[in-house]
């Protein structure tokens, strides 16, 4: 179905194209002239050696944006990530590289200071224009913090026009409700001194389903239903200023708050009959609204020297970020309306975080070494109280939903990086220490958790060019993946009055070891990856079938194996029709200990994503993206294949300074998560999380001004990535 289903959009846009080489006039507009001498049929394909906008830079594939066909008709970044080999955005706009590793964003070789929500939004604020390249690395050295398992690097375009510059970004989602996002960003820049403001204001309303079955051996059987309506408004504002002191020194400054609200109504029912659905048990319905708030705010201090061939640098970050979240759980039962139960919450979260780095580095002819040290400081509190209502009609305390729990976190870091050129080989070697101090404290649990660990997590990467068409990269590292703190907390998370996630504050850091090879010949790449995790991080479900209720709790797995092959390649086959193609595959091996048994077994999936750019008349640019993965999973659930179709075109005004696209994103609505408990004997567990990606996109953008200096970017720390 879902190769009919391409075939047929394929052969609607050729029937246009077919149609679009008529005669205007009596005489054939000069583009498709060129068109016409090129292939005179289109039958006769005709592959034709695409320009070049892939390359490595030590085994990572850095991929050019500005003036890259590919990503015209893109509406914003987070849309050009989606197309980009080896990355995947999924429905919450969620990025993951190399098999849903959750990759460190960096601009121009620097993490940026914003949470995962800003980060989203900020995306989608940059035109593809505004991005020179995007670096993708899934094997990063220990220059890095060790957290950052995958980097995407953002090289935004260099400019140094004086002046001033504006540019506004506006985008309009339609699906049964909108949403709207606009970004206004202003620099003036006389030289020495470059003061820039950001503004940015989003408000909308998205949407969620979750359906589940689940059914214990020899007990009832439950059907929970969830429908979600989440009205949301954020506010942000940052400013900075920029001191270029002389030609060796600069000092940078940037303050930034960011202020959420959102309200949430979440309706549900719980349908429960006997083992053989004969008889009905229980039919309940539910209501949660939640009215939910955040407000963050940071500063970013950043200084650096650098005379001739000696570099030096600092970096400072302080962030505060508090969260507010008032719940009500509303159980009825659905024939008589009849309050079973009802619960209150009430939460306050919390955290403030130091950092303070300093590199240095030093090139000695063909050789660079660099070193550098790092120290941060993160405290979370978190306080959640639940009341429930009692038979007198009056909420008392209830002692076994509260919850209060801190995690104070010090890391003192440092590494050492050897590089060095000798002829078309490079060798770049490093090895960085990480010493943990951490203190998780659950209050009303009674129990605390101490921890104090160093590690050492070596690096080393080879590459070798054997012409401008071919280069070989084989890389080493060693990883650390600390729990986030929402991950340590044991609260509950909701998503039904029976079903509900819980943290463990017992939880190790896992340890990643993999090794990478790539090759390219000129625009086809392709990697392969291999490692190993220890004390893997995930959940797993427990069933209770005396109360019905079904947790899913945070454990470590003993290990994982997984290995990785990736290629991608574009093909040209006329001069308005490019296809670029990535085809992945993937293999776990999970070692999972579960109810006194010991699941193990070999997972394989593939995903294959087509990415076709038509250039049509007049400057519009037509864009098909189709994307389908297969079955996979772990140990204990199957992941059902899912596909996705998405469709835009794109056109500038006014010399490019006016861009407008419209675009249809999941056209079929196709992209939703179903999962399926593997071992029937022990449980039937399945449930569909959906998200509203089928969705009508309205995109504007506007440039204005004489200056073309490009502001950069502030900070973000590894601590910052785990606090969201």
């Amino acid at each position: 179905m879902i190769i009919k289903l391409w075939l047929l959009l394929l052969m609607l846009f050729l029937s246009f194209f077919g149609k679009a080489q008529k005669k205007v006039n009596g005489k054939v507009p000069d583009s498709l002239a060129e068109v016409k001498s090129s292939t005179t049929n289109i039958s006769e394909v005709i592959i034709q050696s695409a320009p070049r906008k892939m390359k490595l830079n030590e085994g990572n594939l850095v991929l050019s944006v500005a003036g890259n066909k590919d990503f015209k008709t893109s509406t914003h970044l987070l849309d050009v990530l989606r197309k980009t080999p080896g990355v995947t955005v999924d429905q919450e706009d969620g990025i993951f590289i190399g098999g849903r590793i959750t990759p460190a964003v960096l601009i121009d070789g620097k993490p940026v200071v914003m949470s995962n929500q800003e980060l989203q939004a900020y995306l989608r604020s940059l035109s593809p224009e505004m991005v020179e390249s995007i670096e993708v690395n899934t094997n990063p050295s220990s220059k890095y913090d060790a957290e950052f398992k995958g980097i995407i690097d953002i090289k935004l375009k260099k400019n140094i026009n004086l002046g001033w510059k504006a540019a506004y970004n506006g985008n309009i989602y339609i699906n049964k409700f909108n949403y709207r996002e606009n970004a206004l960003n202003v620099s003036y820049h006389k030289g020495k001194v470059t003061y820039s403001v950001q503004a940015g204001y989003n408000e909308g309303v998205s949407t969620y389903r979750y359906h589940a079955l689940q059914h214990l051996a020899n007990t009832n059987i439950m059907r929970t239903q969830t429908y979600q309506e989440d009205l949301g408004k954020v506010y942000s504002l940052q400013a900075g200023i920029d001191f270029r002191l002389n030609d060796k020194n600069r000092l940078g400054i940037n303050l930034r708050g960011n202020f959420r609200n959102n309200n949430r109504a979440r309706n549900g029912s719980l349908y429960t009959t006997d083992k053989n659905e004969t008889q009905l048990v229980l039919n309940t319905t539910s209501e949660n609204p939640t009215d939910y708030s955040q407000d963050n705010y940071g500063i970013t201090t950043d200084y650096s020297f650098q005379d001739k061939g000696f570099k030096l640098s600092f970096l400072g970050n302080y962030l505060s970020v508090k969260n507010k979240q008032n719940d009500d759980f509303i159980n009825r039962d659905k024939g008589t309306s009849k309050v079973l139960s009802y619960w209150k919450s009430d939460l306050i979260n919390k955290i403030t975080i130091y950092t303070a780095q300093i590199d240095a580095s030093q090139k000695i002819n063909n050789a660079n070494i660099e070193a550098g040290v790092k120290y941060s400081h993160s405290d979370t509190h978190n306080n959640i109280r639940y009341d429930t209502l009692s038979v007198g009609n009056q909420f008392v305390f209830d002692s076994t939903r509260s919850n209060i729990f801190s995690y104070k976190e010090k890391i003192w870091a440092g590494y050492l990086a050897y590089k060095q050129k000798i002829g078309d080989f490079q060798i770049n070697a490093g090895l960085r220490f990480e010493n943990t101090n951490s203190i998780s404290n659950a209050i009303t649990m009674d129990s605390v958790v101490s921890r104090n660990y160093l590690k050492w997590l070596p690096s080393l990467n080879a590459s070798y060019t054997f012409n401008t068409s071919s280069e070989f990269s084989l890389s080493y590292s060693r990883r650390i993946t600390r729990p986030v703190f929402s991950q340590l907390n044991p609260f509950r998370f909701y998503f039904s009055p029976l079903n509900y996630w819980i943290g463990n504050p017992y939880l190790l850091p896992s340890f990643t070891s993999q090794i990478k090879v790539t090759y390219r010949y000129k625009n086809w790449i392709t990697s392969f990856t291999v490692g190993k995790e220890k004390d893997v991080m995930t959940r797993y479900p427990l069933y209770n079938p005396e109360t019905n209720v079904l947790e899913y709790l945070g454990t470590n797995l003993p290990y994982r194996n997984f290995a990785i092959l990736e290629t991608s390649f574009p093909v040209r086959i006329t001069k308005w029709w490019n296809i670029t193609s990535q085809i992945a595959g993937y293999y776990n091996y999970e070692f999972r200990p579960y109810l006194d048994e010991v699941f193990a077994l070999n997972i394989y999936n593939y995903e294959i994503r087509l990415n076709q750019v038509f250039s049509l008349p007049k400057g519009i640019t037509l864009n098909l993206f189709g994307s389908y993965e297969s079955k996979t999973g772990n140990s204990l659930y199957i992941i059902q294949p899912r596909y996705t179709i998405d469709v835009s075109i794109q056109k500038s005004w006014f010399d490019n300074k006016l861009n407008t696209k419209i675009g249809f994103n999941n056209l079929l609505d196709s992209y939703e998560q179903r999962l399926e408990f593997r071992h029937k004997q022990i449980m039937d567990n399945r449930f569909t999380h959906w998200w509203d990606s089928s969705r009508l996109i309205f995109s504007l953008s506007y440039t204005m001004g004489s200056s073309k200096y490009q502001v950069k970017e502030t900070q973000k720390t590894e601590e910052e990535n785990r606090a969201r």
